[in-house]
């Protein structure tokens, strides 16, 4: 063989081996990269959440900020706390709206919260509450929750959730939403269906700044789809109805808003609000279809769907819109204005 033959199959065999040995080497350096690499950009953002946590400075909010304090009647244990104004406004906030929302639609809840106790004391008559409780830390008046609540369910999370809050709070310190200067009925609630609801369409009274507004903003929320399965027996022992003539078919009639005004079901007349509560649906916008023995309802939204809704203030905040912009959006007239004119004819009731 000669010698260049000979040089020709050497280089033959050496070539694979190189690319094997330089693919090899290829693997061992770039392979540990590509699997470390996504949990240190990984780690990167956890501690840029961290590092947004920490900014948040903590907040104080001073007994001698509020002008009165607000006797709260605690379910589970049946006795009364007694909750400066503005301590009561950050723990209803901390309760209704979750504390990673934006800052803004933080301070919209913020006013809703103040503004509904301001005018429920106001207002309110003689009730069956024990002791000189003026409200329940229940959904009958505004959930509230204790600070020593919230720490055990916040754990770690409690100091930035609880200073933002707080923060949200203490922006808007003494203001509520009034309307030709009367404090407003601040109805809110979580996901619309793309619109908010007229008050007369849900509730008997109407008012002028409880009008049906657009809310596209809505549709990120998880709450906004939903759906549940009922047998055609479980529906008619929640209605008290017949269903065996429906033929899967059902006349309904909808709010512009595309809420059901009114159905007929087993020769009965209900409105959606009455199947929506009796049947414990996220809303009064639903579709039924039948299946077999079963009926399904999709709902769109969750609420009732008057006032504000709060993935709606959320999707406001994030496209910068102030708080006060939100409050002008779902409260139609409404205006922001300071509790100080109400607080000596609250005082003078305590």
């Amino acid at each position: 063989m000669s010698k260049w033959r000979k040089r020709q199959t050497m280089y033959s065999w050496k070539a694979p081996s190189i690319i094997l040995v330089g693919s090899l080497i290829t693997f061992i350096l770039v392979v540990p990269t590509l699997i470390v690499l996504p949990f240190i950009q990984s780690a990167e953002v956890e501690k840029e959440t961290v590092s947004e946590q920490k900014e948040i400075e903590e907040v104080i909010i001073e007994a001698s900020d509020s002008p009165f304090s607000v006797h709260v009647f605690r379910s589970n244990k049946e006795t009364t706390e007694s909750v400066p104004l503005e301590d009561y406004v950050t723990r209803v906030v901390a309760s209704e709206m979750p504390a990673d929302f934006e800052l803004e639609a933080l301070k919209a809840q913020a006013l809703t919260a103040r503004t509904y106790i301001v005018n429920y004391l106001m207002h309110k008559e003689e009730n069956s509450l024990p002791g000189n409780a003026d409200v329940t830390d229940t959904v009958q008046h505004q959930v509230y929750k204790s600070d020593q609540e919230l720490r055990e369910q916040w754990g770690t999370d409690y100091n930035w959730k609880i200073n933002k809050i707080r923060q949200a709070v203490a922006a808007t310190m003494g203001e509520i939403v009034t309307y030709e200067g009367e404090p407003i009925t601040p109805a809110f609630f979580s996901t619309s269906n793309g619109y908010t609801e007229d008050s007369e369409k849900y509730w008997q009274n109407e008012l002028p700044y409880l009008r049906s507004v657009e809310s596209p903003w809505d549709e990120e929320s998880p709450k906004y789809l939903d759906q549940k399965i009922f047998t055609i027996e479980q529906v008619e022992n929640a209605l008290g109805i017949n269903l065996a003539q429906s033929n899967g078919s059902f006349q309904m009639e909808r709010t512009k808003s595309n809420r059901v005004a009114s159905i007929a079901l087993g020769g009965k007349t209900f409105t959606g609000r009455d199947v929506r509560e009796k049947l414990d649906l996220n809303s009064s916008d639903f579709e039924i279809k039948q299946k077999g023995d079963h009926l399904v309802f999709t709902t769109k939204g969750y609420g009732h769907g008057v006032g504000m809704s709060q993935y709606g203030a959320n999707g406001m905040a994030k496209e910068g819109e102030t708080y006060k912009d939100i409050i002008s959006y779902y409260y139609q007239g409404a205006e922001v204005d300071q509790v100080d004119y109400n607080a000596p004819k609250l005082a003078a009731k305590k």
